[in-house]
């Protein structure tokens, strides 16, 4: 018997139309989402630890790669956790909830690594300036003596 609330893969007509289809307060939904705030607070926290940020990197690029097995696997348990199988073989369901917010919080530290070395390479070339400006000063203090 299928739920009066299930939209089938083939009456979707648009993205809006699908997040809207899902049930958001299913308690694995929630878990995940609470799970995307808490590994982007994460990495935000964690801007200044580069070792752990590519460690995190690396772990999140992971679990995407591997997001086809975990899509297959929870098609065949969805009952075990979900009130609905949004697993489908296309793996819209997948890519929207898990996938895309993994691969930001990827983009974020990627944009956090970029910043940091542009803030890096602005104090050393403004370092080497002012290291050059005291060589020419002390050269020519050293020529009016």
């Amino acid at each position: 018997m299928t739920d009066p609330n299930l939209i089938e893969i083939n009456e979707i007509t648009g993205y809006w139309s699908f997040l809207m289809s899902i049930d958001w307060k299913d308690p694995w939904l929630i878990g995940l989402v609470s799970l995307h705030i808490l590994t982007t607070a994460t990495a935000l926290m964690s801007r200044n630890n580069t070792n752990f940020q590519i460690f995190l990197f690396l772990m999140l690029l992971s679990i995407v790669y591997f997001s086809e097995s975990i899509n297959e696997y929870a098609a065949l348990n969805w009952r075990s956790f979900s009130k609905q199988q949004y697993f489908d073989s296309n793996g819209l369901f997948i890519s929207t909830v898990f996938s895309i917010p993994i691969l930001l919080n990827c983009m974020l530290l990627i944009g956090a690594w970029l910043y940091n070395s542009t803030q890096m390479m602005t104090k050393l070339k403004t370092r080497q300036l002012k290291e050059r400006a005291r060589r020419i000063e002390k050269q020519n203090s050293s020529k009016s003596d």
